[in-house]
């Protein structure tokens, strides 16, 4: 797993029951035995806990209680804030609402189609369509797969309003904000980095006084 805290890939070393008691209590209700996990990362020392459910149905429930949502790298300078919002929006619920974090970054998603690459359908699945012929192949597969969450290629009418909370399969929401972040690379990042690098090349050419790139 990734460290909340530092995003260091960690080997986590949990202990079970009250922070700082060290035994193991549990709770139990009409959901299951609750209980706390908690342990420091090894990486950056910061306590991580969480609340951990096991259900009477054998199905098991973790909820992140510390640190406060689910850290990943920032985002650089370059990505328009108007896009970035929903994004650490997405980033802040996941823990909370996988639904809701989903939805958040499909909202994302449509909105950079729109205004970036320019599609002119309407509804999230067609310009899915619309954009994949002038994708590079591995960003192609990622963006296609948002088809695949929450059944969406089986419920084409959901896909008009892509702010509609569906199911989503554990990991699939974490999958999207995987999707908007090499979607922000693309549109946003490669560009930028491209621009900089021509900048300080027609810097030099002037310097030794030949004309710029045009």
């Amino acid at each position: 797993m990734k460290c909340p805290h530092c995003t260091i890939e960690i080997h986590w070393d949990t202990t079970h029951g009250l922070v700082g008691d060290g035994r193991n209590t549990y709770f139990a209700d009409a959901s299951g035995s609750w209980l706390t996990e908690s342990g420091p990362c090894p990486s950056c020392k910061k306590l991580i806990i969480y609340l951990y459910c096991k259900a009477r149905q054998g199905i098991h429930i973790r909820y992140m209680v510390y640190p406060r949502g689910v850290t990943r790298s920032p985002l650089p300078g370059c990505v328009p804030e108007k896009f970035a919002v929903d994004y650490q929006e997405a980033c802040l619920v996941l823990t909370d609402s996988p639904k809701a974090s989903a939805a958040l970054s499909r909202r994302c998603l449509q909105h950079v189609l729109r205004e970036v690459a320019k599609t002119t359908k309407k509804d999230l699945a067609k310009q899915i369509d619309e954009v994949l012929p002038s994708l590079p192949s591995y960003l192609q597969g990622m963006i296609d797969s948002v088809r695949n969450v929450g059944n969406f290629a089986a419920h084409p009418m959901k896909s008009t309003n892509t702010g509609e909370i569906i199911d989503v399969e554990p990991g699939e929401a974490e999958l999207l904000l995987e999707v908007i972040e090499m979607t922000f690379d693309h549109y946003f990042v490669q560009p930028d980095q491209v621009a900089k690098r021509r900048a300080a090349l027609n810097a030099k050419l002037v310097e030794v006084g030949k004309p710029p790139m045009k």
